[in-house]
């Protein structure tokens, strides 16, 4: 009687909790520097979260180590819906497998709430690159083994996956030559220094459009809404289907009453046409509103896929 009067006390107090969330400040953690594609997500997701439950809702950049640093911030932080984080899929899939002691696991130290979208990368070229589809590229790079070189934002991140998947399923041989982030890439490829790269949806689709580079393909299996007339790769390469994500996770032992408070309100701007736009505005490809289980599914699986490609790269950091 006494174990049962307990877990009713317990129950009660979870509700409680739950319709009393948030009665203080909302700490967002950004796991990237100000001015990016996660950093102008969150400070939507903070304006948005803010007014909606009338509370302020602070964002809090904590770059490093991969998105490490600020994963493992949230993740050791009190379990109470206070601190939230916008995480990637480089945050909860390539950084842990990249990094030789991860400071966390992505699956047992996180809840994952909501999953906003994806981001699509393109196979893009420099202009004057003798092929105009992607048939064409395997077969000129398949003609000239190691003459090629392909641009990345760095050793471990989805540019440099994708392309090395790519490169593996089709027997290519490329030079990889690694960039401290796209903005340094993207002069080199307009001007022919390297002649090709998957980029993200973010920066390739204003120049595929001004036609300062060429886009062949996109790294999603289905067409994407951003540049209509682009191809995926699979249709060339059935099966290749890649491609970066944004969402919001908080501490793993946070009360289900107040995630699922959170998941309501997000999936409520889910299924607004003006937060979809925006998102579409930033880049990204909108997901259908989605719950906390499922989203947690796409974690899981996506652990062991970037897994396969972190080593199939063969790039690990220390």
């Amino acid at each position: 009687m006494k174990f049962v009067c307990a877990l009713l006390v317990f129950a009660v107090s979870l509700a409680a909790q739950a319709q009393e969330y948030p009665n203080r400040t909302i700490r967002l953690v950004v796991p990237y520097p100000p001015s990016g594609l996660t950093d102008v997500l969150g400070r939507v997701v903070a304006d948005r979260l803010g007014n909606a439950f009338k509370q302020p809702v602070v964002v809090e950049n904590k770059p490093g180590a991969g998105t490490l640093l600020g994963a493992e911030n949230v993740a050791k932080s009190p379990a109470d819906g206070y601190t939230l984080l916008v995480a990637t899929s480089t945050t909860l899939g390539i950084s842990p497998a990249l990094y030789r002691n991860s400071p966390i696991d992505p699956v047992r130290d996180f809840a994952p709430i909501a999953w906003f979208g994806s981001v699509n990368f393109f196979l893009v070229t420099t202009p004057s690159f003798p092929a105009k589809n992607v048939r064409e590229l395997i077969d000129e790079v398949r003609r000239n083994p190691g003459k090629y070189n392909y641009g990345s934002s760095g050793n471990g991140s989805p540019h440099h996956l994708f392309m090395e998947v790519f490169k593996k399923e089709l027997g290519l041989q490329m030079q990889h030559v690694p960039y401290k982030g796209t903005l340094f890439a993207l002069p080199d490829i307009m001007s022919g220094k390297i002649e090709m790269m998957f980029l993200d949806a973010t920066a390739a689709v204003s120049n595929i459009q001004g036609g300062r580079i060429n886009g062949l393909g996109t790294s999603a299996a289905r067409q994407t809404v951003l540049i209509p007339s682009v191809p995926p790769v699979a249709e060339t390469v059935p099966g290749f289907d890649w491609q970066a994500w944004q969402g919001i996770v908080a501490p793993a032992a946070t009360p289900k009453p107040v995630i699922a408070k959170l998941a309501a309100e997000f999936q409520r701007w889910q299924n607004m046409p003006e937060f979809r736009e925006q998102l579409v505005k930033f880049g990204m490809e909108p997901a259908p509103p989605t719950t906390p289980e499922q989203f947690a599914e796409i974690v899981r699986t996506d652990v062991g896929r970037w897994a396969a490609a972190v080593k199939a790269s063969g790039a690990k950091i220390d």
